[in-house]
C-alpha cells in the first residue's frame, strides 16, 4: 500500500507539472491553443465552384488564344506557354523546364518538361511548340499578334507571305528540345512568349478537327473545358471549366470555374456568384472584398501634331498646362474604376520604371503665358479644335467632352465634338484636333506603349507626330542586349515626350472588382484581373 501511495503521489506531481507546462504554453503561445482552429480553418481546402462575371458585358464564343476577341482569362486557364510571368512580372518556367540563350543573343533553346500531357492525354512535344508559333504567323489564321514576330524571327516573313512552307527560325531539334532564331538580339523575347497569344496547342488534334477544335479545345492548363453555359434559348453565354486532375504542376483547389458576362449584381448580392466588377456603390460593404487590379492602362488626350497650331510644341505644352486632370477624373468618376492622375507616358509599374513626381501639372497662368508666347491672345484668336471620340456615344464620353470643352474655353479655345466610326475619318482630317485614346499594354515592356502611339512608322499612330530622335532610340532599343541599358533608352524617350507633349497623359485606370468574403488565396496580378491565378484560389467552407 505504501508503495502504491508513493507512486500515486509521484503521478500527481507529474500531472501538476504537465498542467503547469500547458498553462505556460497557453500564456506564451496562444496561437497554438485557443487560435488553433482558426489556423486550421485558414488552410486551403479543395472543392467548390468559382463563379465569375467577366469585365466585359457580352460573351464571345472564341477560345482561340491567337485571336484578339478571345478572353485572356479563359486562355490562361486552358493553355500554357513556354514561360509565364509571376506576380512581380518576372519570367518563370512553364512548359519549358529551362532555356539557354546563345552568346550572340540570337538563339533561344528551350528544353521542355517531359511527361506533360494535353487534356485529351497526348504528350506535348517540340513539334507542338513549332506548330503553335507557326500558326500564330500563318496569314490564313490572321492573328493580329503576328507582328510581334514577323520582322524578328528568321524566316517568319517568308512564311507569312506564303513563300515558305515553314518558319526556318523555329526548329524542333528533338522530342523535347526546340529553338527560336532571331534576326537580331531581342531582349523582350521572353516577355512576348509569356503572353496569351503564345499558348501551345496540340498539332495533330487541330489538323484533324480544324475549326471544330475550339468548340471543345484541349490544352495543358490547370483547367479543362467542360461545357458551354447556355441561357433559356440555348445561346452560349459563358463557359464552365473543370480542374485538370493530370496537371503537371500543383493542381488547383477549385473543382470548377464558371465564367459568364451575363451574371448580374443581384446574383452577387444573393451569394450565387463569387466575383464581379464593382458595378454599384452597394458593394462598398465590409462583408465584401474589394480589389483593384494592376492593369497597365493609360488614358491620353492626343493632339494633331502635324496640323497648325498644334504642330507647335509650345502650344501643346500650353494645352497640357491648361488641363486640370484631377477635375477630369472627378467629372467621369465611376465606381468600377480606380483612376489616378499621371504625368507619365510609360507606366511606372513596368520593371525598371519608377514613380516620378505625379503632382499636378495644371497651371492656368502658365498655360496663358505659353499661348501668348506662341502668338495667341488679344486680337489673334485660337483656331477651333475638334475633339474626336470613337462611336457610340456614352455617358462617360459626354461627361469627358463637357469637362474638356469647359476647361479649354477658359483659355479662349473652342472645341467641337465628333464621334467617329472609322479611324480613317481622323487620319484624313485637315482640321486641328484632339483625340481620346485609351492604351492598355499587353506586354510589360515600354516598347508596347511607345511604338504603337509615338513612332511615325506605326500604322496606328493617330497624332501625326514625327521625331527622328525617337526613331533612332527605338532602333537602338531593338538591338540593345542589356535590359538595364534598354530601359535607359526608353527613359530618354519618356523625357523627349514630356518635353514635346504629342499627347497628354491624363490618368491611369485600373479595374475594381468585388469578391465574396468566402474567396481566399487571391493574388492581384500586375497585368490585370484577366490574369487572375485561379490555381491558388479556394473557397472557405
Amino acid at each position: 500500500m505504501t508503495a502504491y501511495l508513493s507512486r500515486k503521489r509521484a503521478l500527481g506531481k507529474f500531472y501538476l507539472f504537465l498542467i503547469a507546462c500547458n498553462f505556460l504554453i497557453f500564456l506564451y503561445f496562444p496561437a497554438m491553443s485557443i487560435f488553433g482552429e482558426e489556423v486550421e480553418d485558414e488552410r486551403p481546402v479543395r472543392g467548390g465552384i468559382f463563379r465569375i462575371k467577366s469585365l466585359a458585358d457580352s460573351f464571345r464564343i472564341q477560345l482561340d488564344p491567337v485571336q484578339s476577341d478571345s478572353f485572356i482569362f479563359i486562355s490562361e486557364q486552358l493553355y500554357d506557354g513556354l514561360v509565364r510571368l509571376d506576380k512581380n512580372l518576372k519570367i518563370v518556367p512553364s512548359l519549358a523546364d529551362y532555356w539557354m540563350i546563345s552568346s550572340d543573343g540570337k538563339k533561344y533553346t528551350f528544353f521542355l518538361k517531359k511527361g506533360v500531357r494535353f487534356h485529351h492525354g497526348e504528350e506535348i512535344t517540340a513539334t507542338d511548340v513549332k506548330f503553335s508559333l507557326e500558326r500564330l504567323l500563318d496569314a490564313e489564321v490572321d492573328s493580329p499578334f503576328s507582328h510581334y514576330f514577323i520582322s524578328r524571327i528568321v524566316g517568319a516573313a517568308g512564311f507569312h507571305e506564303g513563300i515558305a512552307t515553314e518558319v526556318s527560325g523555329i526548329r524542333a531539334i528533338d522530342r523535347y528540345t526546340m529553338e527560336i532564331h532571331w534576326i537580331r538580339p531581342y531582349v523582350p523575347a521572353l516577355y512576348i512568349l509569356s503572353m496569351p497569344f503564345c499558348k501551345i496547342l496540340p498539332r495533330e488534334r487541330i489538323l484533324q478537327q480544324e475549326n471544330k477544335f475550339f468548340l471543345k479545345p484541349s490544352g495543358t492548363g490547370p483547367f479543362k473545358f467542360d461545357f458551354w453555359v447556355r441561357d433559356n434559348l440555348l445561346n452560349e453565354v459563358g463557359v464552365r471549366l473543370i480542374r485538370n486532375e493530370g496537371y503537371y504542376q500543383k493542381k488547383p483547389y477549385l473543382d470548377a470555374l464558371e465564367f459568364c458576362p451575363l451574371y448580374t449584381l443581384d446574383h452577387f448580392v444573393n451569394g450565387e456568384i463569387d466575383c464581379i466588377p464593382m458595378l454599384s456603390e452597394r458593394l462598398r460593404q465590409p462583408k465584401y472584398q474589394i480589389f483593384h487590379d494592376g492593369s497597365l492602362q493609360t488614358v491620353f488626350l492626343g493632339m494633331s501634331c502635324s496640323i497648325p497650331p498644334l504642330d507647335d510644341p509650345v502650344v501643346r505644352r500650353a494645352i497640357h498646362a491648361g488641363i486640370d486632370k484631377k477635375a477630369v477624373i472627378d467629372a467621369v468618376q465611376e465606381v468600377r474604376y480606380l483612376r489616378e492622375v499621371t504625368n507619365k507616358f510609360i507606366p511606372s509599374r513596368i520593371p525598371g520604371f519608377f514613380t516620378v513626381d505625379e503632382s499636378s501639372s495644371f497651371d492656368r497662368e502658365e498655360a496663358t503665358r505659353l499661348l501668348e508666347q506662341a502668338g495667341y491672345g488679344g486680337e489673334r484668336e485660337f483656331p477651333r479644335l475638334v475633339l474626336h471620340m470613337e462611336s457610340p456615344r456614352t455617358d462617360f464620353k459626354h461627361k469627358f467632352a463637357r469637362e474638356i470643352r469647359n476647361q479649354l474655353e477658359t483659355l479662349g479655345i473652342e472645341v467641337n465634338v465628333n464621334y467617329f466610326r472609322s479611324l480613317d475619318e481622323v487620319m484624313e482630317s485637315t482640321t486641328p484636333y484632339l483625340i481620346l485614346v485609351q492604351k492598355m499594354m499587353r506586354i510589360p515592356d515600354p516598347e508596347d506603349m511607345i511604338r504603337p502611339l509615338f513612332s511615325s512608322t506605326s500604322d496606328s499612330q493617330l497624332f501625326g507626330y514625327k521625331k527622328f530622335k525617337i526613331e533612332d532610340l527605338l532602333q537602338s532599343a531593338d538591338v540593345e542586349r542589356s535590359w538595364s541599358k534598354r530601359i535607359k533608352i526608353f527613359q530618354q524617350i519618356e523625357k523627349i515626350l514630356r518635353e514635346d507633349i504629342p499627347a497628354i497623359p491624363l490618368y491611369s485606370q485600373q479595374n475594381r472588382v468585388a469578391m465574396q468574403s468566402r474567396v481566399r488565396g487571391v493574388a492581384v496580378p500586375q497585368l490585370g484581373m484577366y490574369y487572375l491565378d485561379t490555381r491558388k484560389i479556394w473557397l472557405e467552407r
